[in-house]
């Protein structure tokens, strides 16, 4: 392991995700094992230019391993897509003696991390945090699974209240490009229904489904919709569609929001940060630079940037078939 690098700068952008906090805890304390200092940049790109750095040591992250959120917060930074933005933030890393960055986003935040390093040959590596997992490269983003985790409970609780009422709930959950969340939780919460981006069911389908359910006995029914669905213009319209066409049914909408993106992370997101941001920063000791980690067949690998922010993250064709089968 060549250990050229003497101090890697830290940060997260974009939307904050569970796991990110676990994950900074692993940059540093892995930066601290070699022997490398750590820098925390606050707010992102917009900290970078404006110097917002603090140092991190191993005591610096002691009891966040189960925080959600992010301690170094995220903000979006216009400046930063500008030449003269990021001519401040190399000059600040500079300053700072910090000689590679460890980005902790999504696949904007990795855009940012490869125009940075192509204009400046600046060593960048990235973890992906984001609830959505619509990052390709990586079976599981930081969040994703206690995003699942989240949804799922909050459907339990809804549920609770639809069979007491007889009613039929459309709860949309996040997921505008992608409907993994939806297709996951939808399975794992028994809704008799998924809506999701990747596959347009159509309106004829859906209300043929919703008869089926009622004609079988079904007094109460959940609908799962991911917020990117095109089946409607949104949740609220469909509603309107659905109650007009079957005045049978009494419905109501549950938007979950984002309160999916926030709590304490799972087992799962705390572990898998833990490992991600060990390999990132040994890669960078390595000499390893513009590339992602992530995880494929619970093996922890490297992605090129550029593939990780041009590729597509599939949905499993075999959950699709898994849900038709199980919500008959």
């Amino acid at each position: 392991m060549q250990k050229l690098i003497k101090k890697i700068g830290v940060l997260t952008s974009g939307g904050d995700s569970p796991g990110m906090n676990a994950a900074i805890r692993s940059v540093v304390r892995t930066c601290a094992y070699h022997n490398i200092e750590c820098v925390g940049i606050y707010r992102g790109y917009q900290g970078m230019i404006e110097g917002d750095f603090i140092e991190m040591g191993p005591r610096s992250v002691n009891n966040i391993i189960n925080k959600g959120g992010t301690i170094l917060k995220s903000a979006r930074s216009a400046e930063f897509r500008t030449p003269e933005g990021r001519k401040k933030a190399h000059e600040n890393l500079v300053k700072e003696g910090i000689e590679a960055l460890v980005v902790i986003g999504g696949d904007g935040s990795f855009t940012g991390a490869l125009m940075f390093n192509s204009e400046y040959n600046f060593p960048v590596m990235g973890i992906p945090g984001t609830i959505d997992n619509d990052i390709y490269g990586t079976s599981h983003t930081l969040g994703y699974d206690t995003a699942l985790n989240t949804v799922v409970d909050c459907i339990d609780k809804i549920r609770d209240t639809a069979s007491s009422h007889n009613r039929l709930f459309f709860v949309e959950v996040m997921g505008r490009d992608a409907g993994h969340i939806a297709l996951n939780a939808g399975i794992g919460a028994g809704a008799e229904e998924i809506l999701i981006p990747e596959e347009d069911l159509g309106l004829e389908r859906l209300l043929e489904s919703l008869q089926k359910s009622k004609a079988s006995g079904k007094s109460s029914s959940i609908v799962v919709i991911a917020e990117g669905d095109k089946i409607g213009k949104n949740v609220f319209e469909l509603k309107d569609y659905v109650e007009s066409n079957l005045p049978e049914y009494d419905v109501r909408v549950s938007v979950l929001g984002h309160m999916q993106r926030g709590g304490s992370p799972s087992c799962f997101d705390r572990v898998l940060a833990s490992r991600l941001g060990v390999k990132a920063v040994e890669s960078l000791l390595d000499g390893v630079s513009n590339f992602m980690v992530g995880l494929k067949n619970d093996t922890v690998n490297l992605t090129p940037l550029v593939q990780a922010i041009k590729g597509k993250s599939e949905i499993d064709r075999e959950l699709l078939r898994v849900s038709d089968i199980i919500t008959t």
